[in-house]
């Protein structure tokens, strides 16, 4: 019974019951090419000019053209991967169900396996470093994993109590951390992960992302096109309502002058330009769900979803 619960948060926490995403086996490719727009890919991160993509059965893939085209990598698992980060432009990490956390220090060609826990059936969702010996995973049920060497052990730790699911999370290097989940799940720590408490949600909808968009300032997003704003580090929160947008809401990037780029299912990309307070909207030619994006330094966005991985150019 707890698998069928896990099945069904993974579907709801990457709209899968709303992308009607259904098992099938993975196309063949050649090693050294992949049609990245026939697979499933959730997570994405650039590391220097390269751009790594996570997904579906433990596929990860690799563009050195901002996207235009794509390699597979080589990857000890078959678990869906669900996010990936790099720490500069050759260690990176991976995390995904089963409790899976993945490393590389080749710029994503190989990974190696440096955490699993296929018994207590916990997908991990998010990774986020303080530095480069201390990190943080969390997922569902609670889960919550911490490293003190790097990334080559990992220890179960406790965020809050409860049974929570942790969709996403954010920080920076003043310590500063948030997480956010189900059921409008926020909490805050003020000591890079080593304390949190719980904050006052301004809705009870389940949140799926959250961004930092200056030093007091966070935005965070999620279902139905709900997006909320603070300026006070999660004191109070300000929804900001975004003119055309009711899909849910699964990923976002910084731009720069204040840019941010949202995106979610039925291919939707909210763009502000004014540090989170007003969004525009627009869908992709195809609709496809979308669950991440990435910025890369020439100003190419690169997104996954259902549709594998697109690319919009600087200003597109």
């Amino acid at each position: 019974m707890r698998r069928i619960y896990g099945l069904v948060f993974f579907l709801i926490v990457f709209g899968a019951a709303v992308f009607t995403f259904s098992p099938r086996p993975l196309p063949v490719f050649p090693a050294t090419a992949v049609s990245a727009s026939r697979l499933l890919l959730l997570g994405v991160a650039a590391a220097d000019k390269r751009v790594i993509a996570v997904g579906e059965r433990g596929v990860i893939v690799l563009s050195d053209d901002e996207g235009r085209s794509w390699r597979v990598a080589k990857t000890p698992t078959a678990a869906t991967l669900t996010a990936v980060t790099f720490l500069d432009s050759r260690r990176g990490f991976a995390v995904g169900h089963d409790a899976v956390i993945l490393t590389t220090d080749d710029a994503g060609e190989t990974w190696t396996q440096v955490h699993a826990a296929p018994d207590e059936e916990k997908p991990l969702l998010a990774i986020w470093f303080e530095n480069a010996e201390r990190g943080i995973a969390a997922g569902a049920y609670n889960s919550f994993y911490e490293t003190v060497d790097g990334g080559n052990s990992w220890r179960a730790a406790t965020a809050i109590k409860g049974d929570q699911h942790y969709n996403a999370l954010a920080g920076g290097v003043d310590g500063k951390l948030f997480l956010v989940g189900e059921a409008g799940l926020i909490v805050r720590s003020d000591d890079a992960g080593r304390s949190f408490k719980g904050m006052s949600s301004p809705y009870k909808g389940s949140f799926f992302g959250i961004l930092r968009l200056a030093e007091t300032s966070w935005l965070a997003f999620g279902l139905r096109g709900n997006v909320f704003h603070t300026s006070d580090d999660g004191e109070s929160w300000n929804p900001v309502n975004p003119v055309g947008a009711q899909a849910s809401l699964m990923g976002g990037t910084l731009l720069p002058e204040g840019g941010v780029l949202l995106v979610g299912r039925e291919g939707t990309l909210l763009e502000s330009r004014d540090r989170g307070s007003s969004f525009t909207a627009r869908r992709t030619a195809d609709g496809k769900a979308l669950a991440a994006v990435v910025r890369l330094p020439s100003g190419v966005r690169v997104l996954v979803g259902e549709g594998g991985a697109t690319r919009l150019d600087a200003g597109g």
